[in-house]
């Protein structure tokens, strides 16, 4: 089986686990991040049983409405039976209705302008629907006509039913106006494609009811089969915050800046100390994050990073435990690693990782875990040995470990110069805390922990984690990779702790991790030789890092000509934040550009099935400077891959000025448009755009006010333990000038005889998000 992740009203697929092959029992263990819009009302989970012939099969589904995954502040952990998938609660689109009761002395009327729907279920093997609206009041009906091969139909028609007298009257609240919509079959019966329920007192205002409505199901029938379709774990947390205008912000933006620029003593307290001790162990490493992102923004990641890690030496007494908690500035340390130096990573990792993934060996060293039948191949003369097992394993592991050591000593001119002048101040402040001859090793140890221990090893352990592979390694591999992780973290360790563990038999690999202990000190010797002003600060990657490559199908549209699925040519594309450009394969010497600018791109959309009778398809519709609109369709091998792509160019090119507000899902094919059948090529898009859907990875684009929004509302969380604090620190009148700012949470210090005094005030930052 495989999982689904589906987002409602619009049907939108954004993401899909691995499969477990032969498994009811699956362990899935994939984590995401969405993004999504404001407006979205369900999040459903497929659990599918897929075929290589034909359709997948639902096994069942569980659907979140946003009102329950937000009840849950901290996000729910639990099993959740499967419910059975019925057609007429499988909905989702909008209906655009224009309702007016009309009343003359002889009769009462009610008139229902049908406009138009978008965003259908598709209800017929082409991947479209026929539809029709109905209207119904008490036992009276009308039906607009049947459009047939559409998900956006545009009726224009308006449907009359008379009311009998009373029927309207001002007093019946109970009365209702039902509007269905339906997918027409020439056989068998009409398939539901949603409702709408008006009370009948709502058309008794003026101005007349008018607009887009949600379709809903036909009433709550979903059944979870007392769990005879089995149960799915999930762990679900809805973080939704009101983002207000970057000017209510700019109080504590100025604060944060002014306690790296201006730092406080280090045993004095700051905002950012006062952060930390209001922060949860659950929510530190999002606030580490969101801080990184800020100071990255600001240009002053270095001297926020440095504040942090000196308080942090400062106050260890004892070199051996130097950043081995969760302290906030360990959290911030390895969030960086991981916002500015993933590209890094891949390039040093990914081509030893997929050849673990390839060769798949059989590796163990620990004697009561060796399994001589799974080690035929070893040995030709039968079983092997538990000493040949234990050989051939020694041997693989040390090439293994070779070449991953190579690859990461040999990497000091990829690394990025930012990282590197953390590690250079990281490494001035161990000195100078723990200048003894025995503490010697402690300068390399301070940056090892973070380099081999918090980023490379981990990498190792979980490569998918990490976007290193798309899904999780087998039990062999995972094997494989774990006793390499466990060699990394030794060289990390600087081979100190060597001969002390329970794990006796890793003997066989010390040789291999003393040698590769000189080399890394010699390359932690290279990394730190950075001049500081040849590092950017402001950016997560540089312009020119390739933030999503790979093969995709291409086809531009051009003009009226006969488009068909064999138009499609199969190219090797390169995004950065600037540009995306494609050759015939990886290793051809002139590359193409696509787009000399992300700056053109108006709309990155998902293209229905049907347009090309191809899955996969998204489209990128560009602006020239004549301020025409061209379109390009790419198809992409899978739904992630559709999804890792989507994501990708819209975050590069979220800031643009000429976003679109809506777009064609369909092709235009045959002088129509496949989707709504406008003849027009150059009509209104007939579904909204969905640029604020994306999945949520390190490349993220920065988002100033988001960012200090999670901040504040951190800080207004800890409110009570806030104030603790302050009046443990210091007892001071707050000035009644300050006693409001637009009621958001803000710091002041003032400078008084050299000391920093910390004021410290609180308001409801409800009150800001109401006004």
């Amino acid at each position: 089986p495989h999982c689904l992740k589906v987002l409602n009203h619009v049907f939108c697929v954004l993401s899909r686990t691995a499969t477990v092959w032969k498994n009811l029992n699956p362990f899935w263990g994939e984590e995401y991040t969405l993004h999504l819009p404001m407006g979205f009302h369900t999040l459903t989970f497929y659990v599918m049983d897929e075929d290589n012939i034909g359709h997948d099969d639902v096994i069942g589904k569980i659907s979140l409405s946003k009102d329950v995954i937000a009840a849950q502040h901290k996000g729910f952990d639990n099993w959740l039976n499967l419910t059975r998938v019925d057609p007429d609660q499988e909905v989702q689109g909008e209906i655009r209705l224009a309702l007016e009761l009309h009343r003359d002395a002889q009769r009462s009327s009610l008139h229902c302008h049908v406009i138009e729907a978008r965003d259908l279920a598709p209800r017929d093997i082409s991947g479209t629907s026929d539809p029709f609206t109905r209207i119904i009041y008490n036992n009276l009906s009308a039906e607009t006509s049947i459009i047939k091969k559409t998900r956006f139909p545009h009726w224009d028609e308006t449907l009359e039913l008379s009311l009998d007298e009373g029927d309207d009257d001002d007093d019946d609240e109970g009365g209702s106006v039902t509007v269905e919509v339906w997918d027409w079959d020439m056989v068998g019966k009409n398939d539901f494609l949603g409702k709408v329920e008006i009370p009948l007192s709502c058309l008794h205002r003026s101005p007349p009811l008018q607009g887009w409505f949600r379709l809903l199901p036909l009433g709550n029938t979903e059944d979870d089969a007392s769990g005879e379709l089995g149960a799915l774990r999930l762990k679900v947390r809805l973080a939704e915050d009101r983002i207000l205008p970057s000017v209510c912000y700019q109080p504590l933006i100025k604060l944060l800046v002014e306690a790296v620029i201006s730092p406080s003593k280090v045993d004095e307290p700051s905002p950012l100390t006062l952060l930390e001790e209001v922060t949860t162990a659950e929510s530190r490493q999002d606030v580490a994050m969101t801080l990184v992102k800020i100071y990255l923004g600001q240009g002053l990641v270095v001297p926020f990073l440095d504040y942090l890690n000196t308080r942090e030496v400062h106050s260890t007494t004892d070199p051996n435990t130097l950043f081995r908690s969760n302290s906030l500035a360990s959290k911030a340390m390895e969030q960086f690693m991981k916002a500015v130096g993933m590209l890094y990573l891949h390039e040093v990792l990914k081509p030893i990782i997929n050849r673990i993934f390839e060769e798949r060996k059989y590796v163990e060293l620990d004697p009561c875990k060796i399994d001589l039948s799974c080690s035929r191949r070893i040995s030709f003369k039968g079983l092997a040995s538990e000493a040949e097992v234990r050989e051939s394993s020694v041997g693989l592991l040390q090439t293994y470990l070779s070449s991953i050591m190579e690859a990461i000593v040999s990497s000091v001119s990829q690394c990025p110069p930012v990282m590197r002048v953390v590690f250079k101040q990281l490494r001035k402040r161990v000195e100078e805390q723990f200048p003894e001859p025995e503490n010697e090793d402690v300068k390399y140890l301070a940056i090892s922990g973070f380099f081999f221990l918090r980023l490379f090893a981990p990498a190792v352990l979980t490569p998918k984690l990490f976007h290193l592979r798309e899904h999780h390694a087998d039990t062999r591999t995972s094997r494989t990779l774990l006793l390499l992780a466990k060699a990394l973290q030794s060289v990390g360790n600087l081979g100190l702790q060597l001969g002390h563990g329970k794990e006796q038999w890793m003997t066989p690999l010390h040789p291999s991790i003393l040698c590769s202990v000189v080399s890394v000190k010699d390359f932690l010797d290279k990394l730190i030789d950075i001049d500081h002003d040849n590092a950017p600060q402001r950016a997560v990657f540089l312009p020119s890092v390739i933030v999503k490559e790979g093969f995709l199908q291409k086809y531009k549209a051009k003009g009226p000509q006969l488009l068909t699925r064999f138009a499609f040519k199969k190219l090797y594309f390169w995004l950065s934040s600037e540009s995306l450009s494609y050759a015939k394969s990886p290793s051809w010497q002139v590359q193409h550009t696509f787009l000399p600018s992300v700056c053109v791109v108006c709309a990155v959309e998902r293209v229905d099935e049907h347009a090309f009778q191809l899955q996969n398809v998204m489209q990128v519709i560009t602006q020239d400077t004549d301020g025409e609109l061209h379109t390009t369709y790419l198809q992409c091998k899978n739904v992630n891959e559709l999804n890792q792509w989507l994501s990708a160019i819209r975050k590069v090119s979220i800031y643009n000025e000429h976003m679109l507000p809506s777009f064609h899902p369909g092709a235009h094919r045959g002088n129509k448009w496949t989707c709504c059948l406008q003849p027009d090529r150059t009509a209104s898009g007939c579904s909204r755009t969905h640029s604020a859907v994306t999945l949520g990875d390190w490349s993220d684009p920065l988002d100033p006010d988001a960012e200090t929004q999670i901040i504040y509302k951190e800080l207004l969380q800890g409110r009570d333990k806030l104030r603790c604090v302050s009046i443990f620190t210091c007892s001071l009148r707050l000035n009644p000038k300050i006693q409001k700012s637009q009621g958001l949470v803000f710091f002041l210090f003032l400078d008084i005889r050299k000391n920093y005094f910390f004021y410290l005030f609180l308001d409801d930052l409800s009150n800001s998000h109401q006004n």
